[in-house]
């Protein structure tokens, strides 16, 4: 199989991720950059890193913040040993009814959008039970939907394959930093002005087919 014209580093070079829901552009240039990917779901939970049930985007007002909420498990801090694989998500503000409102308010103007949100809905499904689902298992489904989407194909290995590889590690990156966004066309750019940093669903809602082109030429 040729390799993706988007990949940089040699073969055999491998990402090791933090898991990100809905990450940013930057997190997804990394993504785009590598033959494969590693995503630490055991890195020790830490509740300022919010970036793994948060993410955004911008609507009418301006940037907005899109939160699931999360619970966790019950002794955990007395055990001393809690990672972000364990952290459950919570029902708490019907968040997957408040999500998809936001998307479309944010994005129902872009000649893309019907087309996308259909292909994401499945993650918005109600949940009406605690305790059934973990924010990394949401973060891999949601990463899933957008490498799809981003037609994104380099395999995800698992952590004990990590030998096998030459791993440069981002678990801790600023991805605004790292990979600063190119400007692309924002569909509020006009009151706004380009408003970098924000999740990979700005761009694809944006730009639609062409956003992996974004990536091919940066």
């Amino acid at each position: 199989m040729l390799q993706s014209p988007l990949i940089r580093r040699p073969e055999g070079s491998c990402a090791l991720l933090p898991p990100q829901l809905f990450g940013s552009v930057g997190y997804y240039r990394v993504v785009a950059d590598f033959p494969a990917v590693c995503v630490d779901n055991a890195m020790r939970y830490d509740k300022r890193f919010k970036s793994v049930h948060r993410f955004e985007i911008a609507d009418a007002s301006g940037p907005l913040r899109l939160t699931v909420p999360v619970s966790r498990p019950e002794g955990a801090f007395e055990r001393g040993n809690l990672r972000w694989q364990d952290v459950l998500v919570s029902a708490h503000g019907r968040w997957w009814e408040v999500i998809p409102t936001a998307l479309e308010s944010a994005y129902g103007r872009t000649p893309f959008f019907e087309f996308y949100i259909d292909r994401l809905m499945p993650l918005f499904a109600p949940r009406p039970l605690e305790g059934t689902e973990t924010i990394t298992d949401l973060c891999g489904r949601a990463d899933r939907a957008v490498r799809s989407i981003l037609g994104f194909d380099a395999p995800i290995v698992a952590a004990d394959s990590l030998d096998n590889y030459i791993v440069e590690d981002f678990r801790r990156a600023d991805f605004g930093v790292l990979c600063p966004a190119r400007p692309y066309w924002q569909v509020r750019a006009d009151r706004f002005g380009f408003r970098p940093g924000l999740s990979v669903l700005d761009l694809i809602f944006n730009l639609g087919p062409e956003a992996p082109l974004y990536f091919v030429g940066e």
